[in-house]
């Protein structure tokens, strides 16, 4: 299947105007918060996902469930740490993952994952704000209802996007997606505690550059430095 992306003229702000209302009550609720607790990621950046990747350039979802909750971690990209941060164990199990699917000399001496982004991977958390030191503090927020929506609208205009679907979390995402135009592959959390269920192997890394091939365009460097 050959993509012309040059059809896909909508930005995130057009698309996402019918939920501009439901957002700015959502972020005035959250900063309330900010008030009297610690909230990550920090409010400039929890919308990193969508500046740092135009919608018309979706190549990759990878869909995480909520921001990490320790501090100068999260910033607005599903499963990135800003620079100089070690890695969680769920990100160091994906560069493992990558170095046996991809190659096992690659490098990586950052879990900032901005590069992928600019090569078109949507990182996007279905959660996009947390409390210090309470995962899935912000379930329920409002939040399920704009990134659902993302999906769909991810799904709706575009043809050959392929979906990383990661644990019971994101495999619920399914349903908004047409497999008749679009991919999905699917595997256990890259947590510890499930990574080796069926994330491990999975070979997600290089599928994904297989199709890119097939669709004529540029492959992932899934390489950080």
């Amino acid at each position: 299947m050959i993509i012309n992306k040059k059809k896909l003229i909508y930005t995130w702000e057009n698309l996402l105007k019918n939920k501009k209302k439901k957002i700015k009550k959502l972020i005035y609720k959250i900063n309330k918060k900010r008030l009297n607790e610690k909230i990550f990621p920090k409010k400039k950046e929890v919308f990193n996902v969508f500046r740092f990747t135009k919608f018309k350039n979706i190549k990759v979802v990878i869909l995480g469930q909520d921001p990490y909750v320790k501090k100068n971690q999260a910033h607005g990209l599903a499963f990135s740490v800003k620079s100089k941060n070690n890695f969680p164990p769920s990100l160091k199990n994906i560069f493992k993952e990558i170095k046996s699917d991809i190659n096992k000399n690659i490098k990586f001496k950052s879990g900032y994952l901005k590069k992928w982004a600019d090569q078109g991977v949507f990182l996007l958390n279905s959660i996009l704000t947390v409390s210090y030191k309470i995962p899935g503090s912000h379930i329920n927020f409002g939040w399920e209802e704009i990134t659902d929506y993302v999906i769909y609208l991810i799904n709706l205009y575009h043809f050959g996007v392929i979906f990383l679907l990661w644990g019971n979390f994101a495999k619920k995402k399914k349903k908004f997606i047409n497999l008749n135009k679009n991919y999905v592959f699917c595997a256990s959390h890259p947590s510890p505690l499930s990574a080796y269920k069926s994330f491990f192997g999975c070979k997600h890394f290089s599928k994904v550059n297989k199709i890119l091939i097939h669709q004529k365009q540029e492959i992932i460097d899934w390489s950080i430095d």
